[in-house]
């Protein structure tokens, strides 16, 4: 019997760290993409929304829909961009800076399990192989 595709073993990966952190994000009323863009948000300031759905994984219609629902509970703000008047900058509100403070523990004990089920000798070799795989991959994908 041949032995599963590398990118079939990526993918059960990613599910499994989806539902988990679904589940672990639950009671904090958010799920896993939006926990992404609060976190790109976090990283870099004043995105637009076109930017924080590629930084998201997402499409721009679903980071449309999730930007209305993170401004309405207060996670996030919209001001105009002084460069462009016609373009939303999105940035993070006290609020959602405080959510997320509440999450990162959830959220890195899920890879704390994640990585204790590999040798800490093989963790730098992981994060590497995971980030080439990724540039890989990437740089034949247009840019959306």
């Amino acid at each position: 019997m041949a032995e599963p595709l590398t990118l079939y073993l990526v993918k059960r990966l990613e599910l499994a760290i989806r539902a988990r952190m679904d589940e672990a994000l639950r009671p904090k009323g958010l799920t896993t993409l939006q926990f992404t863009a609060l976190t790109a948000l976090r990283r870099r300031r004043g995105l637009s929304s076109a930017q924080l759905a590629r930084r998201s994984f997402v499409t721009p219609q679903t980071m449309n829909e999730m930007v209305r629902w993170l401004e309405e509970r207060g996670h996030i703000e919209r001001t105009r961009d002084p460069a462009n008047r016609r373009v939303l900058l999105i940035g993070l509100t006290p609020a959602g800076e405080a959510l997320l403070d509440d999450c990162d523990p959830l959220v890195e004990s899920i890879e704390q399990d994640l990585l204790t089920a590999i040798p800490a000798v093989q963790h730098p070799l992981f994060r590497q192989s995971l980030e080439l795989g990724y540039t890989a991959l990437s740089d034949h994908t247009p840019d959306p």
